[in-house]
C-alpha cells in the first residue's frame, strides 16, 4: 500500500536504529511525517514508539540513521533547537508544574515580556483564555494546576503545544486522560491544525480513535518497522495483527467463576465538596465478594476515582462505614489501609503509583519494607528473592532488577505498581484504570492478572471509562454519574445501552433485586 503521490513528506527519519547500554531500542526504522496529515504511530508498549519520538524532538541522540527535514538532512541540538524548527512534543507522562498556574504552565521558559524584561501576564492570560476557548473546557487560566483533574491537565499540556505555533506536533497519548466530550473537542483542533498546515504525529492504544483522526498508520513492532499504510485502508483486526503478531481475542473473553463469602461492605459513603456545594460522593452503598471482579464504570468526573481514593484512605473527610470481612474499618491513613489488608493501583503511575529515582526493585518493595526488616538492617537476600518471584509472576520485562523505572515501557511501570501492590498481601486490590496509556497487548496482560487476583479469592475493584473493558471483565457493574451510583448489573444485564443510559442520567436505575439485597 503506497501514500498518495501528491502527499509531501516534510519530515523523514531514515534508517533510524537507538542502542541504550547494549539494548536496541530500534533497528533501522524509517518513518515519514507527511504534510498537513495525521501520522498515526501504533505499537506495542516496548516498540521503540516513544523513542523515536524523543529523538524527533531532540531529546536522544539516534545511534545510527539520518533525518531529513524539507528533504535537507538536519542534526537537531536537544529540544530547544526542535522547536526553532518548528518540531512540538506532548510528552505521555505530563510535565507540568502543579504548584503554577494554568497561565505559568503554558508560557514557563517562554514568557511573554514587556520590553524583554516584565512579564506580560495580561497579555498571558488573554492568549492563554484563547488556546483554552478551542476545548470548550471550563478551565480558568488563574487556577493551579495541582487543583486540575488528569483530564484537565492533559487539555493544558495541549494548550502549551499549541501556544508555541508549530508545524510538526507529536502527541503522545493526547487522549489517555480525556473525556468523550474533551477527546471530540481535541479532534476538532486537529482538524484545524491539518487545514492550517500543520503535520500531526499521534501515538494511541485507543485504535478505534485512529481510524478516525488518521491519514496513515505506521507500525514498530520490537524497535522495527513492520508496516506504513494508509488509515483508509485498513481495520482495527489489521493493527491488532501488525502489532503484536498474535490473536488477544481470548484474554478479553469472560470467564465465569464462583465468587466467596461478602468480603468489603459499603454503607452510604457520602464525601462533601469542601466548596459547599453539591457533595462529590452522595449515598454510595454496595457489597464485594472474595474472588469477585467488580467493574466501576461511568464518564470523567463521575466520581469513580474520588471513591476509590476514599476507599484507600485518601479522602479523609468522608462519612459512612466500612466493613471488611464484617469488621468496621477504623484506620483512616493510606499507611493504616494498607495493614487492613486494602490496596490500591492509581490511574497516575507516574505521579502516585511509581518513585521514577528509584530502580524496580525499590520501587516493587517501597510499600513493604518492614517485610524485610531484621532489626535494624534490611535483609538484602530476601527482598530480592520475593522482587525475582514477583517479576516471574507477572512478566515484567527488564533487564535487570536495579534497572531505573523510567527505562521500563508503560505495561511494564504498570504492572511494577501492581507487584508493589501484591507485596503486601492485600483483600481488596483497587485498581483504577489500570489499562490507561498501556497497548493492546499489556491490556490482556494486565486482565489476566486481575483474573488471576480473584482466583486466588481476593475481592478486585476496578475503575474504567472504557465500556468495552468493563463489559469483558466485570462480574458485576455499578455505574456512576455525578458521584452517585445510578446502576447496578450483572453479567446476564448488561449490556452497552443499559451501561450508557445509566452514566448519562443522575437519578438511580439500579436493578431492584439489588435494592433488596442491599437494605
Amino acid at each position: 500500500m503506497q501514500a498518495s503521490p501528491t502527499d509531501y513528506v516534510v519530515l523523514r527519519a531514515e534508517g533510524i536504529t537507538k542502542l541504550f547500554f547494549g539494548t536496541v531500542a530500534l533497528k533501522g526504522v524509517d518513518f515519514n511525517v507527511y504534510h498537513g496529515k495525521v501520522n498515526v504511530l501504533i505499537g506495542e508498549n516496548g516498540a521503540g514508539k516513544s523513542t523515536l519520538m524523543k529523538i524527533l524532538a531532540g531529546v536522544e541522540t539516534a545511534t545510527a540513521g539520518k533525518l531529513l527535514l524539507d528533504g535537507q538532512e538536519i542534526q537537531i541540538d536537544g529540544p530547544r533547537d526542535a522547536a526553532k524548527r518548528g518540531i512540538g512534543i506532548i510528552y505521555q507522562e505530563l510535565n507540568l508544574f502543579p504548584n503554577l498556574s494554568v497561565t505559568e504552565n503554558i508560557f514557563i521558559a517562554r514568557e511573554m515580556t514587556s520590553r524583554g524584561v516584565v512579564i506580560n501576564e495580561k497579555e498571558q492570560q488573554q492568549r492563554a483564555n484563547t488556546i483554552l476557548a478551542r476545548f470548550n473546557q471550563p478551565i480558568d487560566p488563574r487556577s493551579l494546576v495541582g487543583d486540575l483533574r488528569v483530564g484537565q491537565q492533559q487539555i493544558v499540556e495541549i494548550a502549551r503545544a499549541l501556544s508555541q505555533n508549530v508545524r510538526i506536533l507529536i502527541m503522545d497519548e493526547p487522549t489517555s486522560a480525556l473525556s468523550t466530550a474533551e477527546v471530540e473537542s481535541l479532534f476538532r483542533v486537529i482538524r484545524e491544525l491539518k487545514a492550517q498546515g500543520v503535520s500531526i504525529i499521534y501515538i494511541s492504544h485507543r485504535l478505534d480513535e485512529l481510524l478516525q483522526i488518521g491519514d496513515y498508520v505506521t507500525v514498530l513492532r520490537d524497535g522495527r518497522l513492520i508496516a506504513e499504510t494508509p488509515a483508509a485502508e485498513i481495520n482495527v483486526n489489521w493493527m491488532v495483527e501488525k502489532m503484536i503478531g498474535r490473536d488477544t481475542a481470548a484474554f478479553f473473553q469472560h470467564e465465569e467463576h464462583e465468587g466467596g463469602a461478602e468480603l468489603l461492605k459499603v454503607a452510604h459513603l457520602t464525601l462533601p465538596n469542601p466548596r459547599g456545594t453539591d457533595d462529590i460522593l452522595s449515598d454510595i452503598s454496595f457489597t464485594l465478594r472474595a474472588g469477585e471482579i467488580l467493574g466501576i464504570y461511568g464518564l470523567m468526573g463521575a466520581g469513580r476515582t474520588e471513591l476509590i481514593e476514599c476507599l484507600m484512605g485518601m479522602r479523609p473527610g468522608y462519612t459512612g462505614d466500612l466493613l471488611l470481612n464484617g469488621k468496621r474499618i477504623t484506620g483512616q491513613t493510606v499507611a493504616e489501609r494498607i495493614t487492613q489488608g486494602i490496596m490500591l493501583v492509581p490511574e497516575d503511575r507516574q505521579l502516585q503509583g511509581l518513585v521514577q529515582t528509584l530502580s524496580v526493585a525499590s520501587n516493587i518493595t517501597l510499600a513493604n519494607l518492614s517485610k524485610f526488616t531484621r532489626r535494624f538492617y534490611l535483609s538484602q537476600p530476601d527482598e530480592a528473592r520475593e522482587v525475582t518471584r514477583l517479576i516471574d509472576e507477572l512478566e515484567i520485562k527488564t533487564p535487570s532488577v536495579q534497572q531505573p523505572i523510567g527505562r521500563l515501557s508503560g505495561g511494564n511501570q504498570q504492572k511494577v505498581v501492581v507487584a508493589k501492590a501484591l507485596l503486601t498481601a492485600p483483600k481488596v486490590m483497587l485498581l483504577d484504570e489500570p489499562t490507561r496509556g498501556i497497548d493492546v497487548g499489556a491490556k490482556a496482560e494486565m486482565f489476566e492478572i486481575m483474573r488471576r487476583l480473584a482466583k486466588e479469592g481476593i475481592g478486585v475493584i476496578f475503575s474504567s471509562s472504557e465500556l468495552m473493558e468493563a463489559l469483558a471483565m466485570a462480574d458485576r457493574i455499578l455505574v456512576m454519574s455525578k458521584g452517585k451510583i445510578t446502576g447496578e448489573f450483572n453479567r446476564a444485564e448488561a449490556t452497552e445501552a443499559a451501561l450508557v443510559a445509566a452514566s448519562s442520567i443522575g437519578h438511580s436505575v439500579r436493578q431492584k433485586e439489588n435494592v433488596n439485597a442491599r437494605n
